[in-house]
């Protein structure tokens, strides 16, 4: 507690601090080098027991350092971490469970190829006096428990053919079947969306009553504002702050993680229609999949138009078809006023189409983390910088450290596996893909998933900037916000129909939460 005292005043640290027995977690000059990369720099702070308290920073800041001390994956270089005044040893998770500590991480810790059911086993499979495993008591008890949590999933379904947010709420689930004493949720709601947000909120809200501590790793802030009573901010491996939420408003959040300001948030949108080209992507009357049933629209020359609506909705399959990766029912694609009929990816990327895709899940279908940035970003049009069957090394490096340079990765990435670095900067190889690719429509599909605000905003403006020069941007994104101001049109899907067409001042999340819901079934178009 010797470093945090200083940064807090009056009755909300005494409040905080004032019984060090009730404190969950304590970390005290804590640092953790790796190598020459300091990821932690004598942070020290506290968590009072039984309530929710928000850890924030960007990517790279030292959080998921910081979860991976707690979870007893690593140890510090230096310092104490300690669990209701108990030192965790780091190395062995199995101390930070005995001690009541579960993680339900971002990037999940579960077995592809594995069952739920022996997904929700690992590694504590009860078994009975002959040394088996008992898999009818287990079974049930699986199954009751994910009933309580009021969703429903086959638990003999393998893992990998499930959504991604049904993958993060059995994660959830899993860690909570364990009835931790603190529960650290690693940014849970990053591949969840209206309702399965709410469904998480009630069972942190149970968690609570219960006296269960939770420490919520997120980049939203609307989620700590209403799931958190206090929250840690770390900037650069160092702590800035621990305060209750509501002494700290949402600009000097921001300023705090950051180091600076954000003057303006999202760049300015053009005025008018006449700002945008004719249309280069065209959709008409496409049935794909089991929910995406007679949508049509144009995507135009110069413009972001989003896509909006709750899970599940069909916006998947309409992002899939549109890269050549869904069989299309019923309907046509257009490029450019023509008919096209994609039979893969490999179609959708050739100079006369020029489309680019970065997918929902960046780590599985947008990158190979073993390979470098540089590899990934020219694997897709490799056949390109090839001559005679030897590949131009030094024409590659060049068109990839362009791209990298227009949505500001580090040169490091040339060289370096994409897996090394934080999941904004794998999100910026995975878009310079497209741009070295020299892509001129493409499908972004909640690409600012798990991104902290600084590198969101980065996203924004490199977004603004492509369009600008005569590019197109079909936009998926599970914040509203995100799609209010940057999209110059908006398309809410409701069971696979366009429910409503919204742009210019028409364009707000009230707008698009009443068709997304399913108040209305009416297409709405508003004059810009």
């Amino acid at each position: 507690m010797r470093k945090v005292a200083h940064r807090l005043k009056g009755p909300a640290f005494e409040a905080m601090t004032a019984d060090r027995q009730i404190a969950a977690v304590e970390i005290d000059r804590v640092r953790k080098a790796f190598g020459p990369t300091i990821a932690l720099d004598d942070v020290s702070f506290s968590i009072a027991a039984g309530g929710v308290h928000a850890l924030l920073g960007e990517n790279g800041a030292g959080k998921s350092t910081l979860v991976k001390l707690l979870s007893g994956l690593m140890r510090p270089s230096e310092g104490r971490v300690r669990i209701f005044g108990e030192e965790v040893t780091g190395g062995s998770p199995r101390r930070a469970h005995s001690l009541g500590v579960q993680t339900a991480f971002q990037e999940m810790t579960l077995v592809r190829d594995l069952s739920v059911l022996d997904n929700m086993l690992l590694p504590y499979a009860p078994v009975g006096v002959s040394g088996l495993i008992r898999r009818g008591a287990a079974r049930k008890a699986a199954r009751r428990h994910i009933e309580q949590l009021g969703f429903s999933v086959d638990l003999e379904s393998e893992v990998s053919t499930l959504e991604l947010s049904v993958r993060q709420k059995i994660e959830i689930a899993r860690a909570v079947w364990r009835k931790p004493k603190i529960l650290l949720l690693d940014e849970p709601t990053s591949t969840l969306a209206g309702r399965d947000v709410d469904w998480l909120a009630a069972i942190i809200a149970q968690l609570k009553a219960a006296g269960t501590t939770i420490v919520f790793i997120t980049h939203r802030l609307r989620e700590v504002r209403a799931f958190c009573e206090s929250l840690t901010i770390l900037r650069n491996g160092r702590h800035i702050v621990t305060a209750p939420v509501g002494e700290v408003s949402d600009a000097e959040v921001i300023e705090k993680i950051i180091g600076r300001t954000i003057e303006q948030t999202f760049p300015p949108k053009p005025v008018g229609a006449e700002a945008f080209g004719p249309p280069v992507l065209g959709v008409r009357d496409l049935k794909v999949g089991r929910k995406l049933d007679g949508v049509g629209f144009d995507l135009r020359r110069g413009e972001i138009l989003g896509i909006a609506g709750l899970q599940g909705m069909g916006q998947q399959d309409l992002f899939l078809a549109c890269f050549g990766m869904a069989e299309i029912e019923r309907g046509n694609l257009l490029v450019d006023g023509r008919n096209v009929r994609l039979g893969s990816p490999a179609d959708a990327i050739r100079p006369n189409m020029g489309i680019g895709l970065v997918p929902e899940d960046r780590k599985s279908e947008g990158l190979f983390l073993k390979l470098s940035g540089r590899q990934n970003a020219s694997l897709p049009v490799i056949d390109r910088f090839a001559r005679f069957g030897i590949i131009d090394g030094k024409a590659e490096t060049r068109s990839v450290a362009a791209a990298f340079s227009s949505v500001e990765v580090d040169r490091r990435a040339l060289w370096t596996r994409a897996g090394a670095f934080s999941g904004g900067n794998q999100q910026k190889i995975a878009i310079a893909k497209w741009l070295v690719a020299q892509s001129r429509i493409l499908l972004l599909f909640d690409p600012t998933r798990g991104i902290d605000v600084g590198t969101k905003h980065e996203l924004y403006v490199m977004m603004r900037n492509f369009v600008a020069e005569g590019g197109s941007i079909l936009l998926h994104s599970t914040e509203i916000p995100e799609l209010v101001h940057l999209s110059d049109r908006v398309l809410v899907l409701y069971d696979g129909r366009i429910a409503a067409e919204l742009q210019g001042s028409a364009i707000s999340e009230a707008a698009i939460m009443r068709p997304a819901l399913g108040q209305t079934h009416v297409r709405e178009t508003a004059a810009a």
